[in-house]
């Protein structure tokens, strides 16, 4: 039934819940946000992704190219439970804006497609919610399409992401004939018909109801081998009772070691309500997850979920919109009220909080004040960016930020104005503001200004921005890679002597390194540091410096000056000098010494590659093959879904400029691709040294 309850000023925090909606592309991200912002009586006709109507898809991009873009947060209410939630970007060019979400989410929903399975944006989104242990359930969307199967989807979200699916639901029909699920919890069909917005509930049909007492028999195994009360329940009376198993898969849920499991329609509304009481049910309150972590005076310190505790909150996103600059907060501990002063724990600047807003999409309501668990934004913080914490003055605490990744991509920008150069500076620099992934730079040999980021889409919506938000006109060159460059085979006891006398205080160091390569999938990425050094012969204030100088030489590597990845360094040996050695000296002898290191090392140059997962019919697989091959693409395998053929191929980035249009030429535009980041290989052609 429909919600019609207005959203309350103030919650107890266990009646909120901060989610997230992830999935891979098309999946049914959007549709579901929409579904439930309908569900709750938040919105009052149904958005669609198709024709540019969807509530957290507003920006003029994301409408115009169907995609989610940028992470929206909107607020509902089911059963008197606050929902917080963000819808996130499903490509891969967008993951730091997933990653951004994530660090301040309390639990998500995972959307499946339910032909397509785990696609690749769907696995590195579970990854991602791994690396900062949100809570998760699975919703398997779409099961009215030709093709679909739960259980097909259910193993290959067990085999893919190596996790146990508690399976809740079971479907009744198939395809086009899929009306409504079983819900194996509570045994009870939930039926819905035509258009109806809300099921009616039914006993389970005749058909079913074996296979129902079937599944639900495995459920109950399932729980009880992760939940004590379960298993005692279990082993008392050969069962276990309705809200017992709520209990438990709450608990499991919360623990990660297992993952509920329902299934639907969104487009056709079907599967929403349930998955609203699911959210409710299983996932967790910021009152049940740990007290967020920081840095404050004296060492970590911990901060629970708590309105009277101090304020303590993370900034996880900043947009700049026609009313101002909007900074949107998370807040962990404490509460604030508008007027507020606040310290930025990182750059130990105060700020003055004018407005408090309940964001919904593009739109936002004021509001009194924010407490813990609130995710809101504020008007009226000037400097503080993404990542930086803000914090009671008399109580800082520093939290950490989720990291950035590296762009992979860079094209040159210029104004086409001359008289319009220092417009563009500034719409730039408000665009590194909005979005940490983006990095400005210039160009060493041609002065001209550079733009990097994650992916050519990614690139192409950033220059987008520019034109449509502040009116300029923008030349942009052609994508260049991001090269890095690695060693091979290294050198053992290179010795550096740094002595430098020139009047005064002199600078003495003395180093011994031993260079090598990372083994391969170790995963430690640039620099691995180490110091075998005995006897004192290097302080180890001075080894620190060492290893900071060696930092600084990955910046240009020998064979073009990209920067150097995937080395192991070892401090053997050394000497100091009692009046002249100093950490600055060991450091420049720690940075000029792997710079010779390099130099007589044997390098190779990197260039990213891609996994790319093209979805073809099969009369175009050939053409496809062959293209791929083109691109120096090498194909680790074809599925044969539905009537089509899904490829996927490990192919350089720099390779895939003008795919898309490429693609849709060769297959009469029914050919799609995704890609996610695959690392980096050697690239051909370029000699070593």
């Amino acid at each position: 039934m429909r919600s019609t309850v207005p959203h309350p000023a103030q919650v107890p925090l266990a009646r909120v819940r901060n989610l997230g909606i992830l999935a891979h592309v098309d999946a049914g991200k959007t549709t579901t946000t929409e579904r439930i912002l309908y569900a709750t009586g938040s919105t009052y006709k149904r958005g669609d992704v198709h024709d540019g109507t969807t509530v957290t898809d507003f920006d003029p991009q994301e409408r115009d190219r169907g995609i989610t873009i940028f992470s929206a947060a909107v607020s509902c209410t089911w059963r008197d439970h606050r929902l917080n939630l963000i819808d996130t970007p499903g490509h891969v060019d967008f993951a730091d804006e997933v990653e951004r979400s994530l660090r301040v989410l309390d639990g998500a929903v995972a959307v499946f497609d339910g032909v397509a399975g785990v696609e690749p944006q769907s696995e590195s989104v579970w990854r991602q919610a791994d690396r900062y242990g949100v809570p998760r359930i699975a919703f398997v969307n779409k099961l009215d399409r030709a093709g679909a199967d739960l259980d097909v989807v259910v193993a290959s979200i067990r085999n893919r992401l190596r996790v146990t699916p508690l399976v809740v639901h079971l479907p009744i029909g198939r395809e086009d004939g899929f009306t409504g699920v079983v819900d194996l919890v509570r045994m009870r069909a939930l039926v819905w018909s035509g258009d109806a917005p809300s099921p009616v509930e039914q006993p389970v049909p005749d058909g079913l109801r074996d296979e129902a007492r079937r599944r639900r028999r495995l459920l109950e195994e399932a729980v009880a081998e992760r939940h004590p009360a379960a298993l005692d329940e279990f082993c008392a009376g050969a069962s276990v009772t309705d809200s017992t198993l709520v209990g438990a898969l709450r608990e499991i849920t919360r623990t990660g070691t297992g993952v509920v499991t329902l299934c639907g329609s969104a487009y056709r509304n079907r599967g929403i309500e349930p998955l609203l009481d699911a959210v409710v049910d299983y996932l967790p309150a910021p009152s049940d997850v740990p007290p967020v972590r920081g840095t404050g005076v004296g060492g970590v310190q911990e901060r629970a979920a708590d309105p009277a505790a101090p304020f303590a909150a993370l900034v996880f996103k900043v947009t700049t919109t026609g009313g101002g600059r909007l900074t949107y907060l998370r807040v962990y501990s404490g509460t604030i009220g508008k007027g507020a002063t606040v310290l930025d724990a990182g750059s130990r600047r105060t700020e003055r909080v004018g407005r408090i807003l309940r964001v919904q999409a593009d739109r936002h309501t004021e509001v009194g004040s924010a407490s813990a668990g609130d995710i809101v934004a504020v008007v009226g913080v000037k400097a503080a960016g993404t990542g930086a914490t803000l914090c009671a003055p008399d109580a800082p605490l520093l939290l950490e930020a989720a990291g950035v990744a590296t762009p992979v991509v860079s094209v040159a920008v210029e104004a086409r104005r001359g008289v319009d150069t220092d417009r563009l500076a500034s719409a730039l620099s408000r665009l590194v503001e909005e979005d940490p992934s983006l990095t400005v730079g210039t160009d060493p040999e041609t002065g001209q200004t550079v733009l990097s980021g994650l992916g050519e889409l990614h690139l192409e919506v950033a220059v987008e921005k520019i034109r449509r938000t502040h009116g300029l006109e923008v030349a942009v060159g052609r994508p260049q890679v991001a090269y890095r460059e690695t060693v091979v085979r290294g050198v053992s006891g290179l010795l550096y002597r740094h002595v430098k006398q020139d009047g005064g205080a002199g600078q003495y160091a003395h180093v011994m390194l031993d260079v090598e390569p990372l083994p391969a999938g170790s995963g430690d990425g640039d620099l691995v540091f180490v110091s075998t050094v005995v006897g004192g012969r290097v302080p180890r204030e001075y080894v620190r410096a060492v290893e900071a100088g060696c930092r600084d030489a990955l910046a240009e590597g020998p064979l073009g000056g990209h920067p150097v990845t995937g080395v192991r360094v070892t401090l053997t040996d050394g000497a100091t000098h009692v009046k002249d050695s100093s950490e600055l000296a060991f450091r420049t002898a720690g940075r000029l010494a792997l710079r010779e290191a390099l130099r007589v090392s044997e390098m190779v140059l990197l260039e990213p590659v891609v996994e790319v997962t093209v979805t073809v019919p099969e009369d175009a697989v050939g053409v496809v093959l062959g293209d791929l091959a083109a691109r120096r693409g090498q194909v680790t395998g074809s599925v044969l879904r539905a009537d089509a053929v899904v490829v996927t191929a490990t192919v350089p980035l720099a390779e895939l400029f003008g795919y898309a249009t490429r693609l849709r030429s060769r297959t009469q535009g029914r050919g799609t691709f995704t890609t996610r980041s695959a690392g980096y290989a050697p690239a051909p052609g370029v000699p070593r040294r």
